[in-house]
């Protein structure tokens, strides 16, 4: 068999040959060519001049400090006395303060104390600041149980937990390995304190102003549907916390049970930082977040009476509190006595040291949120004055700050029992916004 190829053959692999070299040597071109351009490309371009870099101006202050202006102190005086004469307040006694100077521009019987309601709240979160510090968070921790597939958590007072909480468990639990087949809870952390205060009325459970004082709620108390608002509480909030946490990860919940000794941590997971809760307290008047709170400062200063922990935190930072005897940390109790002049002396601290100063943005704001958001809609107030609401049965309260149209701030402390609750609330509202003019 002939093997060699015909002759028109022979002559395009000639062919082809050619043009590959030719190729190739193009292609040697090419490169060498954009080398070349690359070597002299670089060569003029290192040859340019530059100018000095561009120096980002500083930023022009947008917000400057308020100056406050020298006001006429008698004229002011004379207002606020006039005001305070309103027979709508009853027996009333307050204290004014201006901020910048620390002079009391307004005293009426401030050193004697009267029923507070829930400006009793200021006092609860200055002791908070001033014994935890601002940055504080609570943990919950889940803990291995007795037996293969059971956990237990340790209510530590987290009664801020929300669903995203329980998620957050959740996950990890779920990311064990091994299936979680019951869920229960030790609630022995608040053991030596009561579950209800003296003068709170169990009523007020269902009616959504307190809940039985366990170390682990759900918003509260309330659940995971409502996180905000005067809903009914839980009975058994605690249990909720389990419960929850069992249906996140398709276990049973097996009710209380003690965290065994020596027993391994799988899961945990922290609460908002102090501020954070301290403004949910504080904007909405939660009884319970208030009580929680006061419990954390007691356990840290190694005592299980929280009022009067609170007390002794604010006597060793300096605050004069003769004549102040509270039962509870909230201003649910009716037993309660806080005098102005130490309600104003906190807030006037607050306003000239830093300390202390995050307690002034968890007060609501007048017609904008919270407690005050129906209040102030005709008043120079609106938008300016920041306070702490306290409201019971013939007691009204109103403690917090305002800025003038000339630039000062001033505090104030207002309290008034014996009075028609909307009447007496409508004077204070009144006397806060005089000092707008100021």
């Amino acid at each position: 068999m002939n093997s060699r190829q015909p002759s028109y053959v022979r002559y395009a692999c000639h062919l082809m040959k050619a043009w590959t070299w030719v190729a190739a040597a193009a292609a040697l071109v090419g490169v060498g060519s954009v080398a070349g351009f690359g070597v002299v490309a670089h060569e003029e371009l290192s040859a340019l001049e530059h100018g000095p870099a561009y120096t980002l101006s500083a930023p022009i202050e947008v917000l400057e400090p308020a100056q406050g202006s020298p006001i006429e102190s008698s004229s002011l005086h004379d207002a606020l006395l006039s005001a305070a004469s309103n027979p709508a307040l009853a027996e009333f006694h307050a204290r004014v303060t201006d901020a910048s100077t620390g002079e009391v521009v307004f005293d009426q019987q401030s050193g004697v104390a009267l029923r507070p309601a829930s400006t009793t709240k200021i006092l609860t979160a200055a002791a908070a600041i001033l014994q935890l510090g601002s940055d504080d968070v609570v943990t919950t921790q889940v803990y291995r149980g007795p037996n293969p597939g059971e956990v237990v958590i340790k209510a530590a007072g987290d009664v801020w937990m929300d669903a995203e909480a329980i998620d957050a468990l959740a996950t990890q639990l779920n990311g064990l390995g091994e299936p979680v087949t019951s869920v229960a809870i030790d609630s022995s952390y608040w053991g030596q304190m009561p579950e209800m205060l003296p003068g709170w009325d169990p009523v007020d459970i269902d009616g959504g102003y307190v809940a039985p004082l366990q170390p682990a709620m759900l918003n509260g108390g309330r659940g995971l549907v409502e996180e905000t608002g005067d809903v009914p509480r839980s009975h058994a909030p605690a249990l909720d916390v389990a419960q929850a946490l069992a249906g996140a990860i398709g276990a049973e919940a097996a009710g209380a049970a003690p965290v065994p000794e020596g027993a391994q941590v799988v899961a945990s997971v922290d609460s908002p930082d102090l501020v954070t809760r301290l403004d949910m307290m504080m904007k909405h008047s939660d009884n319970v977040y208030a009580e929680a709170i006061g419990r954390e400062v007691a356990l840290d200063r190694a005592a299980t009476d929280a009022p009067g922990a609170t007390m002794a935190a604010l006597s060793e930072h300096g605050f004069d509190t003769a004549g102040t005897e509270i039962h509870d940390n909230s201003g649910l109790s009716t037993m309660n006595l806080i005098t102005p002049k130490l309600l104003d002396s906190i807030l006037a601290d607050a306003a000239a040291k830093p300390e202390l100063r995050p307690l002034l943005n968890t007060l609501p704001v007048a017609s904008g949120e919270g407690t005050l958001i129906e209040r102030y809609g005709d008043l120079p107030g609106r938008g300016w004055v920041r306070a702490k609401t306290g409201t019971l049965d013939d007691t009204s309260g109103l403690a917090g700050t305002v800025t003038s149209v000339n630039g000062n701030v001033y505090t104030f402390a207002f309290l008034s029992n014996g009075s028609s609750v909307l009447e007496a609330r409508r004077a204070m509202d009144e006397m806060a916004s005089i000092l707008r003019a100021y």
